[in-house]
């Protein structure tokens, strides 16, 4: 009898012992909730491993291998737990040449002109670090994931070279995605042939990142490689065109005046020293040196295979996107033309924007509930949630506003025609008039946009203001100007400006206070984007762009002003003043987005 009752106390004993040992991740109101068993990373299991590729860019002969580095809950070893995985890649790892002396063009030519040659710098990578980024680490592995990082193609201890937009930095994560979900090849090292699974893993996973490390899980999604489940692109360039320039122009992104996309190679290239000179010769100075194009700015083969709107075909990842509306560095165009690609297409969508500046990543609880359907399955309806959730004027980014869509629904464009009078303030009505006349300006880079807009009068700018909001007018949606010029030139820089008057000029004025939305063109690419045509001096050319997306209360008390200028003194290129541009004032308009339509312009502006 006392052999039996030993038997059966062993027995039990080992079986609440397995229920003591069976960790697992918990959810509690539709996300994944903090495991204690799961937050010591004294007791993590990090590992450094590589993942080989399909492609060969660094002309070795061998295939290409990604450095990944995997920080997982010491459960998936001694448990067995299998885990979804949130996955981080990025160029900027190993560190970056930094903001270099001539490491961006000179922007002090004319328009047309072969700029100045710049000066090539070399990144100092950083020391071989056991572990490639802490980042997404503490968020997400005491809820119950698994978080992986691996740096891009020539950079830190990658192998191949940076493309910047280019094939291999779609396929690099895509083989890694790949390795996470099943795949044989991970390896225990860079060069051996020790094999290595990720049998931890239950094959799916999510990806996020801020700006270019939110630009890679939009590249791997286009690949429609299955085990993405789902993407949160935190102010992601989906376009290098779009970044580098804008409607035919040569654009600076916002804060690097001068910088391009083979700028950007340079700043990112810390791979295998013994590697650059070939990687060098084959892509910056070869098809980024061809192709690129500060010339004419016009939009090529190049640009168009760097542009992952028009890769999305494949896609298949549930999209999760956030930006912000004075983003002046990658612009909220970005994010927006690719969430409503991804709305068309039947995906799963939902959109974040915020008022601030670059980067800003959603509330942890939208992240959460968004990994916790789509990598762990626990069906939380958040494919039922409001599709935009957009951050108000003075409030918290942890507490946004939710809204049926972006743009608003109940948005309605109205059109504003220009009255003269720009040089001081002109005015902007809904009511057109025939015979208005044209006003001249000359372009002088030597003024700012903020200088021009607030001048009470200026030669080098024209003016076109509303009557003061007697309420609060909300916009919602994207903006576009249809601009009748002719140039006193062959070319041109065109700038446009969205204002609220009056300007703030204090120093605690917030980032949204006096910019509404800004655009800008080149006149020489009023047919296309594909040719520039230069302009015969003195004809009028129809110029019709969009302005950048916007969701903003402008105040009561406030006035909209258009500023048409030339040359901008943050974003374009700078050539000797003097250049005149005309504006016909019968063949320009401006038209607005509006919550409410022309019934809501009318009842504000009296």
């Amino acid at each position: 009898m006392k052999k039996y009752l030993s038997v059966a106390v062993l027995l039990v004993s080992t079986s609440l012992c397995t229920l003591a040992q069976n960790t697992k991740p918990v959810f509690k109101n539709g996300e994944a909730q903090i495991v204690e068993a799961f937050s010591n990373p004294e007791e993590w299991i990090r590992e450094d491993l590589w993942v080989e590729t399909e492609f060969d860019t660094d002309g070795d002969g061998k295939p290409d291998r990604m450095h990944v580095a995997v920080t997982r809950p010491k459960q998936t070893e001694t448990e067995g737990l299998k885990l979804p995985v949130v996955y981080e890649t990025s160029p900027y790892y190993a560190g970056t040449a930094g903001l270099a002396k001539g490491l961006f063009w000179n922007v002090e030519h004319e328009l047309g002109a072969t700029p100045p040659p710049r000066t090539h710098v070399e990144v100092q990578r950083r020391g071989e670090r056991p572990i490639i980024s802490n980042s997404q680490i503490r968020t997400w592995v005491p809820r119950g994931y698994i978080v992986v990082h691996s740096s891009s193609p020539g950079t830190g201890l990658s192998d191949g070279a940076p493309t910047v937009g280019g094939d291999n930095e779609s396929l690099a994560p895509k083989a890694v995605i790949e390795w996470l979900s099943g795949k044989d090849n991970g390896y225990k090292t860079r060069d051996g042939q020790e094999k290595v699974k990720a049998y931890w893993s239950t094959g799916k996973v999510g990806m996020t990142g801020t700006s270019y490390n939110g630009t890679l899980p939009l590249a791997a999604a286009t690949t429609g490689v299955d085990a993405l489940k789902a993407i949160i692109p935190i102010a992601p360039n989906t376009s290098y065109y779009n970044y580098y320039r804008s409607n035919g122009l040569v654009r600076s992104p916002g804060g690097y005046l001068g910088e391009d996309i083979d700028v950007l190679y340079d700043f990112i290239h810390s791979g295998d020293e013994a590697k650059r000179a070939y990687n060098n010769r084959t892509v910056r100075d070869t098809e980024m040196a061809n192709n690129l194009d500060r010339i004419t700015g016009d939009y090529n083969d190049f640009w168009a295979g760097r542009d992952y709107l028009n890769d999305m075909k494949p896609m298949k990842a549930a999209l999760l996107m956030s930006h912000g509306f004075n983003d002046w560095n990658v612009m909220p165009e970005h994010s927006y033309r690719i969430a409503m690609e991804a709305k068309k297409m039947g995906l799963p969508v939902q959109i974040y924007y915020h008022q601030a500046g670059h980067g800003g990543p959603p509330p942890i609880s939208m992240m959460n509930r968004w990994f916790t359907k789509y990598l762990h399955g626990i069906d939380n309806g958040v494919e039922n949630d409001p599709k935009a959730q957009i951050v108000r004027e003075g409030d918290s980014p942890q507490e946004p506003t939710p809204y049926a869509d972006y743009p608003n629904p109940q948005a309605s464009d109205v059109t504003f025609y220009l009255k003269a009078g720009g040089k001081v303030h002109g005015s902007l009505s809904t009511s057109k008039a025939q015979s208005k006349g044209r006003e001249t300006l000359t372009d002088n880079v030597n003024f700012s946009g903020a200088q021009l807009a607030q001048a009470d009068e200026s030669e080098h700018r024209l003016l076109y203001v509303t009557p003061k909001l007697t309420e609060p007018l909300h916009i919602s949606g994207v903006a576009r100007v249809t601009i009748e010029l002719a140039s006193s030139k062959p070319a041109a820089n065109l700038s446009v400006w969205l204002v609220s008057l009056p300007w703030n000029a204090a120093d605690d004025a917030r980032i949204y206070d006096n910019i509404i939305t800004r655009g800008w063109a080149d006149p020489q690419n009023y047919k296309s984007l594909t040719r520039s045509e230069p302009l015969e001096p003195g004809k009028f050319y129809t110029v019709s762009f969009d302005l950048q997306p916007d969701d903003q209360i402008i105040p009561a008390g406030q006035q909209i002003g258009l500023m048409i200028f030339s040359s901008d003194q943050e974003f374009t290129l700078h050539p000797q003043p003097g250049t005149q541009l005309t504006i016909d004032l019968n063949g320009t308009s401006l038209t607005l987005p509006i919550v409410g339509g022309k019934k809501a312009v009318n009842s504000v502006m009296k």
